[in-house]
């Protein structure tokens, strides 16, 4: 399996209509029981929360996807499994399927006002970013995160860890799980941060860190226990999208 060789300095390959995905997500999501709500942002411009709550719940647990419009796998897999409607009968869920829709039909990272919404955590002034963790501060603490993203660089797909107590998890089953789907990426170093194999367990504080991600802003606030699944974004969608379902499948069972 080999990379498309289309991405030079950038992402550069299919977009997708993110209107027709959310209104797929949403109406999936209706099907199947979901409580929907749409987030009012400004200037018409929406987010999209979805959830699930069971009669009796042992687990809580919060999935993202879309934050940067170049990323298109991660709110397709989002519908998949929305679609598929395979979810544990004692978890609660709550579920943003796209953070950046204004970033999708550029194509781009940043949204349509040039911020990188996923460096906007620490001290949001962004609208969407303000209105998202407005929303996340009125629920519960989750188990734990996951957050759906991609790399246009990547060799093969890679996650992070990121783990706040002593809390016992087995992570090599993920890569285990992807790795027949997609290849790992095995680079000793991403983005300057050691790689083990596909696994990376950032060791920063965010507490000192300038700008935060979603996921520092979600360990310090709602869980102790978050993942962050990139999937390579030069290899076919096919791929990537099997590769991020994948490994939500092995986290939440």
């Amino acid at each position: 399996m080999q990379p498309l060789g289309k991405n030079n300095g950038g992402y550069f390959g299919e977009p997708i209509d993110i209107t027709s995905v959310l209104t797929d997500c949403a109406s999936t999501a209706e099907a199947h029981g979901w409580q929907i709500d749409w987030l009012e942002i400004d200037n018409d411009l929406r987010l999209l929360t979805l959830h699930r709550a069971p009669e009796i719940v042992r687990r809580k647990i919060y999935l993202s996807a879309g934050i940067h419009g170049d990323e298109p796998a991660g709110p397709l897999a989002m519908l998949r499994l929305l679609t598929e409607n395979d979810w544990s009968n004692d978890t609660e869920f709550w579920l943003c399927p796209c953070l950046n829709p204004t970033g999708f039909p550029a194509n781009t990272r940043e949204s349509a006002a040039g911020d990188d919404l996923n460096r906007d955590y620490k001290n949001p002034r962004t609208p969407e970013i303000r209105s998202h963790t407005g929303w996340l501060n009125t629920l519960p603490d989750f188990d734990f995160s996951i957050q759906l993203h991609e790399d246009w660089e990547a060799k093969g797909f890679y996650f992070y860890e990121l783990k706040m107590d002593g809390t016992p998890t087995e992570p090599r089953r993920v890569i285990e799980a992807v790795e027949p789907v997609c290849p790992i990426d095995h680079s000793p170093e991403i983005d300057g941060r050691k790689n083990d194999h596909g696994l990376i367990r950032p060791e920063l504080d965010p507490a000192v860190r300038e700008l935060w991600p979603e996921a520092f802003w979600l360990v310090i606030n709602k869980t102790r226990l978050s993942y962050t699944c990139e999937a390579p974004s030069d290899f076919p969608m096919k791929v990537r999208l099997e590769a991020l379902v994948k490994a939500v499948r092995i986290l939440l069972n």
